[in-house]
């Protein structure tokens, strides 16, 4: 039996060697190419180069990549990305032609895709391919390297070593693109690279638009950052050598690997993971708040996050003023600020302002080594100078002279995000008057020193006074004992969060509120649920909101609203509707959130005419988006939250298209190992509910599956559900119609019309399958929101559990529901009825 074992092993090896890889880490010309059955592995194994299919699918086009041999999922460059092999296309072979390069044909021996280096010289001196340690694939000829895919354009991944560089000479420069998607390794919107006008900072561009910018870093910029979780430390680097300007890191470690990723959806992540593993972490990405999005307020407005929140506040420079104060009042910023007064060039009037924790604008100008002195009188002495800095990175390393002409733009106050992790000072040009006592920005009248000193310990006298004034009346109801601190005037509280359940919310009064929604005005109202309206308003400490007013005839009472309070104010999720601030004055209880200004999911998906805004890639970045929000609520976050209450109308749009869950007043706190309750107050709205809730008054995690399950169908179909109609009969119901469709082999009947065409029919008939797998009729079948994320965005890599019949799929009948709770009609109406008041059966 032994001898068997040991005759079948070393067959399995040298059916390994001769048909899965190749030991060596060279390619030369005239020997056996790469071929889908043949590998090239790195020297010490780490990194393989061969064909792959995108979810290992078999229907799936093929490509040339480079990848992590644990993990052939890591893919870190590809070849062929805007050219992808048929997947019929079976003997398709990539080889280092006798021209010395290197090139991948497909399986008629067509060039589809090849190094392209000028072969005359290459042709007479023998060339060779590496695929080296660091996973990086270069073309040697002798001693010089004439080709690397560390430079090529073919990845979506910065290595450790690599250099994201531009020549300041020829203006090239080496691209990282992002794939369309996770499975997808053709171009995406998306690229990252140095800035082309030879400043030290890298950009992520959008379509070839600014989207993101980082610090500007100067020459000779060196930071360290320990993780200790993984223990290990990553060293960043900004230098300027022989005409080029480049970024790099390293990693001390050898038994932690790290990469950065350019994600489809725009962010950089750093990925960390320890060789032993197969789990990736990610310690930190950008852009991670709004402030981080190129110019977002404008030319002379600076950005500034709020706390802990994902929320964030435009405002003009000192001595500026918005433009349009009409548009600032909308939340559009793109119209910036203008000067309050004009100076006259080289006269008294003209002053600099000093502006600390600054994330320097774009567009400078660097004046070389100089004094500070010197720097100053420099940008004076150009009346189209702006501002100034004065950059001294260390003893190593001499001060540097910067100057800014025109429009400062993309300015972000208390600047401290990843690598950036600092802000630096900023000297902005401006009248004498808007000056205290008119002193420059380099130093202050004794007047004005005295008015630093006295100023503060008065204020914290009076702040005292009224501390203690509030603190009494902010405890006087059930509602308001939430309130820690309340704002004085225009104040705000500095950490959303305090100890276990108190919670710091800046309260308004009630005559805030209606001066900022001019009286409840119905010009300024959003929407209206069950709850009662929302308005749009504007106030000076967050810029436009949306103040949710609860109706007085409302079912929802003050234990509702208690309840929305406590948790919003609790959970801090990029994909839930961020909670300002609250006002219980005079029995109202009104809450204020962020304003979104797309409104919500509904408006658009509903609307024959605006759901040509839902592109697939849109919807689909919807759909992830709402599953990552609701596994944290589930999961992740200091509760377990069951919302209860999802629905196309409560998912909110950012400008970006990105969801945002909100009304939190159904809500339910979980214990950490509870997993189902029931109750005699049936709440939710018809068409989301699924039947244990109706039937039996039962709810769990599994709710919120099946209420996801009817979003993700309606997304995908355009349809709602408590009001499909279909001609043919063949179902009542929309979970029935989509169970038809499946279940005879034409799904794609199901999708959209208005993106039948152009949407990606394996990635949509992956979410109408996910989207039945969550509306099954018995719970247990259904699968938990991280089964739910993990099989949307694995595609088909991941196979789907056995579909049953969905629930309700002869008639919304089944669920024994009055029709007398159904919606108020009209697909995209602005009126939603919840059900707030079921007796269960």
């Amino acid at each position: 039996m032994a001898c068997v074992c040991r005759i079948l092993y070393v067959l399995f090896l040298a059916f390994f060697c001769n048909n899965l890889g190749v030991s060596s880490y060279i390619l030369r010309a005239g020997e056996p190419p790469v071929t889908p059955n043949r590998t090239l592995f790195s020297a010490g194994g780490e990194f393989a180069l061969g064909f792959f299919r995108p979810g290992n699918s078999s229907s799936s086009p093929s490509f040339l990549g480079i990848w992590y041999t644990p993990l052939n999922s890591t893919v870190i460059w590809v070849a062929n990305r805007e050219s992808p092999l048929p997947h019929h296309d079976s003997e398709p072979l990539f080889k280092l032609s006798n021209d010395g390069n290197l090139q991948l044909l497909d399986g008629r021996r067509n060039i589809i895709w090849s190094t392209n280096i000028s072969g005359a010289g290459l042709a007479r001196n023998p060339v060779e391919a590496y695929l080296q340690t660091n996973g990086n694939l270069i073309l040697k000829q002798g001693d010089s390297q004439v080709w690397e895919s560390f430079d090529d354009a073919g990845g979506n991944t910065l290595m450790p070593g690599m250099k994201l560089k531009v020549n300041t000479k020829t203006k090239t420069q080496n691209i990282i693109r992002s794939w369309t998607s996770l499975h997808d390794p053709r171009p995406g919107k998306f690229s990252w690279g140095m800035d082309p006008k030879g400043s030290p900072q890298f950009f992520i561009w959008k379509e070839n638009s600014p989207y993101y910018r980082s610090n500007l870093y100067q020459d000779g910029f060196t930071k360290s950052m320990h993780f200790s979780k993984l223990g290990h430390t990553t060293t960043y680097s900004f230098a300027a050598e022989n005409d080029e300007v480049y970024f790099r890191y390293f990693c001390d470690n050898p038994l932690i690997q790290m990469r950065f990723v350019l994600t489809p959806d725009g962010y950089i992540e750093a990925m960390v993971r320890k060789t032993k593993s197969d789990q990736w972490r990610i310690p930190w990405k950008v852009p991670r708040n709004p402030c981080e999005f190129y110019a977002r307020c404008g030319s002379f407005g600076s950005c500034e996050k709020i706390g802990f929140s994902s929320h964030s506040i435009c405002r003009c420079l000192e001595g500026f003023k918005p433009k349009s104060q009409r548009e600032w009042e909308n939340g559009n910023y793109s119209s910036g600020c203008e000067r309050k007064r004009e100076f006259r060039c080289h006269s008294k009037d003209d002053k600099f302002k000093k502006l600390e924790k600054m994330k320097w604008p774009d567009f400078s100008v660097s004046l070389g080594n100089m004094a500070f002195g010197e720097c100053e009188a420099k940008c004076y002495s150009n009346c189209s100078c702006t501002a100034f800095a004065y950059a001294n990175i260390s003893e190593r390393h001499p001060a540097n002279c910067l100057n800014w002409f025109g429009d400062l733009v993309d300015l972000t106050y208390n600047y401290s995000v990843g690598v950036n992790a600092f802000g630096q000072d900023l000297y902005v040009r401006v009248h004498s008057s808007e000056l205290d006592n008119g002193s420059s920005g380099n130093g202050h009248s004794d007047h004005y020193l005295v008015a630093k000193i006295v100023a503060p310990v008065s204020g914290f006298f009076l702040v005292c006074v009224l501390v203690y004034i509030l603190k009494r009346k902010c405890f006087k109801s059930k509602a308001d004992w939430l309130c820690k601190r309340s704002a004085v005037d225009n104040s705000m509280s500095t950490s959303p969060l305090v100890g276990n359940d108190e919670i710091e919310l800046l309260q308004f009064s009630l005559q805030r509120i209606i001066d900022a929604t001019n009286n409840f005005d119905t010009t300024n109202k959003l929407g209206e649920g069950g709850f009662g309206p929302v308005y749009k308003g504007f106030l000076s400490e967050f810029g436009m909101v949306a103040i949710k007013r609860l109706s007085k005839r409302s079912s929802q009472g003050l234990e509702e609203f208690m309840n929305e309070l406590k948790l919003i104010a609790k959970l801090q999720h990029t994909n839930l509707v961020s909670l300002l601030g609250c006002c219980t004055e005079d029995e109202e209880k009104i809450l204020i959130y962020e304003y979104l200004p797309k409104r919500s999911l509904d408006k658009f998906l509903f609307d024959p005419l605006e759901k040509h805004h839902l592109d697939w890639s849109t919807r689909a970045q919807i759909i992830e988006g709402i599953a990552q929000g609701i596994l944290y609520l589930h999961k992740y976050s200091r509760l377990k939250v069951i919302h209860r209450d999802l629905k196309a109308s409560n998912i909110l749009l950012c400008e970006t298209m990105k969801p945002k869950i909100s009304d939190f007043g159904m809500a339910r706190i979980f214990g950490l190992d509870q997993t189902q309750a029931e109750t005699n107050h049936v709440v939710g709205t018809y068409g989301y509910i699924p039947p244990e809730y109706v039937l039996r008054g039962q709810f769990s995690e599994k709710s919120d599956v099946f209420s996801f399950g009817v979003l993700l169908l309606e997304i995908v179909s355009g349809q709602k559900n408590s009001e499909f109609f279909h001609q043919t009969h063949l179902s009542d119901t929309l979970l029935g119609w989509a169970w038809v469709n499946w279940k005879e082999g034409r799904p794609l009947e199901f999708v959209d019309s208005a993106i039948r065409e152009s949407c990606d029919s394996l990635k949509v008939i992956r979410c109408i399958e996910v989207g039945l797998l969550c509306v099954q009729t018995i719970p247990t079948d259904r699968p938990t929101m991280s089964n739910v994320v993990r099989l949307l965005c694995t595609d088909h890599a991941t196979p789907i559990p056995p579909l049953k019949e969905p629930a309700f799929v002869a008639s919304h009948s089944n669920a024994n529901v009055s029709t007398s709770h159904r919606e108020v009609s009209g697909s995209y109406s602005q009126n939603e009825i919840t059900i707030s008041v079921l007796e269960s059966r």
